[in-house]
């Protein structure tokens, strides 16, 4: 045709060839479905602006195929390809240009792909119009704004790296414990626990032999130090996609996982889309190489998943010579890493429409005041160390080697405050410096003194020494045992309080993660003992193991809870130097320097003026009153609902009770060991998340972290003060 505007007069028709009557009327068609779709409108006049019918994304044509059709006529400035729609737009920088397309390209055949256009097989006919400028003929992008609390990293991960990840995933091992499936829409293979399809969720007891591969800790350790995530990952899902598959939308369990979600793209790039429950869609281009973090609402809120098809539609890449807009990609076979932390307890998010954590008990103690925190710790934590602590020193033992050493590397002369010592068993290692100990039972401080200890009682809330009085100090094994954030806080403040400048404190809590890094603690080591059924204070059947070993060697259930137990004879037993009356309080010896003789004695928020005695007799402690005595009549714990924690699994809950068996010395048969008169105490702790007891020291603006690290299931972390 010699003139392709339209409208079309019946004088041109007349001079028309059948092959352009049968073009047009296709043409006038194809403006037809234009018309349905968009406010576009047709020109009677030639413009720099072309509508091409069938060379859509919806037809399976990617937009690099248009332009390389189309450039050859003259420079184009812009493409648009409308999302779902059967056609696109070309723009010129000029007329002339467009016009050499409409002689040349209307009516000519563009491939496309099959798997977009089924019907397609050779090719699809383009139909070609001039239209005026509109919003439609100007391109768009796939960048919308991301979900609150999603983070995209392009390139995250390198070439090398991508390599080394699919090759430690082993998709041919059949062993029984290689958790490897194949769902619906792909394959998937789990490390460190299995997620468990039925019920979405992790079963804690039940680990899985294989942990999280070696080959990701590079890329882990850069998520945890750009601080996209706070704790290092326990769980691992591969998923393996084929071109054309994909995964329903869902929310990941809330009380399965913690918060910060982090999905690894390798070999493919991808388009997931995130649904809001207000309607709202974001779809997000995860590039290959990529990693997808995901927080907050993100996380929460969010659904996410991924369509079944075998194309994409994607930006342009940034080389593209009309470089805004939309393209087709097709898919290949994608492997995605989610790395996930398993949640140990119920959620405590914000977002209670989607959580499925019941919100009807007090179980993390988050909003617990004061008063009754201090309930608590009477109840099940002062209280039962006076019960246990001959058997509970009887079963500690050796100091924990990097305890040893920080005691050790304290300078000549120095003072070191033991908060918290127990038995003292760290008390004596280096005999180069003053030292001493004290502690909230008063068994425990006399049987320091009868191993030959300075100590003296008191809480470690309200330390009973001067302000920058010692040069170093360690807290073992006791801030777990607070069960507000604020008051483990304020036992963080003692220790720097009672520091002085550029002093060091040690300090250790019982961790969550039983198992990091592919390797249990002792705590979760089996040990081979007598399995009885017995029925524990709260009238539930669990298993008591009771051995044969003599009192002082007995291996107790929980033992384990925060110690490393060596087997071996006591090597503080020094001989007694002091003298211990559980009526008259504990006695220190002489000695003790640097003006820490006068003293407040601050326990139960009681301030009274005390010295530390000598072998004079005098009382180094004021008397600890019961807390049941001073609450006011009423008050109780009844809101407040803690698990018992099962001795030698998995941590339920951060929150919770651990037993004590108090054991016999004598038994009814040689052969025959009972537990039926046995005593079980029921220790309140809160067990600390990796990254946790470091926040927990940052909160205190006086002193710096030093060092942290994981010995033995514990969180351990050096401070300084500035």
């Amino acid at each position: 045709m010699d003139d392709h505007t339209l409208p079309v007069t019946k004088n041109k028709m007349k001079n028309m060839s059948k092959h352009d009557k049968k073009l047009l009327k296709k043409q006038h068609r194809s403006i037809g479905t234009l018309l349905k779709h968009s406010a576009t409108q047709p020109s009677t006049t030639p413009t720099k602006f072309l509508y091409v019918g069938n060379a859509g994304l919806g037809n399976g044509i990617q937009r690099e195929q248009v332009f390389n059709l189309f450039s050859k006529y003259g420079q184009i400035s812009d493409i648009s390809t409308p999302v779902g729609k059967p056609y696109a737009f070309v723009s010129y920088t000029l007329v002339e240009s467009a016009k050499d397309a409409m002689e040349n390209l209307n009516g000519a055949v563009i491939a496309c792909e099959e798997s977009q256009a089924p019907n397609c097989s050779s090719g699809v006919n383009i139909y070609i119009a001039y239209v005026e400028p509109g919003s439609d003929v100007n391109s768009k992008n796939l960048k919308s704004e991301l979900p609150e609390g999603l983070i995209i990293l392009e390139e995250f991960v390198s070439e090398e790296e991508e390599q080394s990840l699919l090759a430690a995933i082993d998709w041919n091992d059949r062993t029984p414990d290689s958790a490897i499936g194949s769902l619906k829409h792909r394959k998937v293979k789990h490390y460190g626990y299995e997620f468990l399809y039925g019920i979405n969720n992790v079963d804690l007891n039940c680990p899985l032999k294989d942990g999280i591969p070696s080959q990701c800790e590079q890329v882990l350790d850069r998520l945890i130090q750009g601080k996209y995530i706070t704790s290092y990952p326990d769980q691992l899902t591969v998923n393996q996609y084929a071109p054309g598959q994909g995964i329903p939308p869902h929310i990941d369990t809330h009380s399965a996982f913690e918060d910060g979600l982090v999905s690894i793209s390798l070999g493919c790039q991808v388009v997931m889309e995130f649904r809001h429950p207000s309607g709202n869609i974001s779809p997000v281009l995860l590039p290959r190489r990529s990693a997808m973090v995901m927080t907050k609402e993100s996380r929460y809120v969010w659904s996410h998943g991924i369509t079944p098809r075998k194309f994409d539609i994607v930006p342009c890449s940034s080389n593209d010579p009309a470089n805004s807009g939309l393209t087709l990609s097709k898919r290949e076979t994608r492997t995605s890493l989610t790395f996930r932390k398993c949640l140990v307890g119920p959620c405590q998010c914000n977002y209670q429409a989607q959580c499925d954590s019941p919100r009807d008990t007090v179980n993390s103690l988050l909003d617990v005041k004061n008063e009754e925190a201090d309930v608590l710790e009477e109840e099940h934590v002062h209280k039962v160390y006076e019960e246990i602590a001959g058997h509970f020193s009887a079963t500690r033992h050796t100091p924990w080697p990097k305890v040893k050493s920080f005691v050790e590397d304290i300078a000549p002369g120095s003072i070191l405050a033991d908060i918290g010592c127990g038995n003292g068993k760290y008390l004596g290692i280096n005999n180069s410096i003053g030292q001493f100990g004290c502690d909230r039972s008063s068994n425990l401080a006399g049987i320091c003194l009868e191993r030959g200890h300075q100590a003296f009682v008191c809480d470690a809330l309200k330390v009973a020494m001067r302000d920058n009085s010692v040069d170093a100090a360690i807290s073992i094994a006791v801030i777990h045992h607070f069960s507000t954030q604020a008051r483990r806080v304020k036992a963080i403040e003692e220790l720097a309080r009672i520091l002085q400048p550029k002093g060091r404190a040690l300090v250790s809590v019982w961790a969550v993660e039983q198992k990091l890094h592919k390797k249990k603690s002792n705590y979760l080591k089996e040990i081979k003992q007598t399995n009885i059924q017995c029925e524990d204070s709260v009238n539930r059947q669990i298993d008591l193991k009771c051995g044969n070993q003599s009192q002082d060697k007995q291996m107790d259930d929980s033992q384990n809870d925060t110690d490393q137990v060596v087997k071996g004879q006591d090597d503080h037993n020094q001989g007694v130097k002091g003298q211990y009356d559980p009526n008259q309080g504990v006695q220190c010896q002489d000695g003790l320097t640097r003006g820490i003789m006068q003293q407040k004695n601050c326990i139960n928020g009681e301030n009274k003026d005390v010295s530390i005695s000598t072998a004079t007799g005098e009382k180094p402690y004021a008397n600890v009153q019961s807390k049941s005595e001073r609450t006011e009549k009423g008050e109780s714990l009844s809101r407040i609902e803690l698990k018992t924690h099962v001795n030698r699994t998995e941590f339920k809950s951060q929150d919770m009770f651990v037993p004590w068996h108090l054991k016999n010395k004598t038994r009814e048969k040689k052969d025959n060991p009972v537990c039926s008169n046995e005593k079980v105490y029921h220790r309140y702790y809160h067990v600390f998340k990796q990254g946790e007891l470091e926040e927990l020291c940052r909160s205190v603006p006086s002193i710096a972290v030093k060092e942290s690290y994981y010995d033995q299931g514990n969180w351990c972390v050096i401070f300084e003060k500035e």
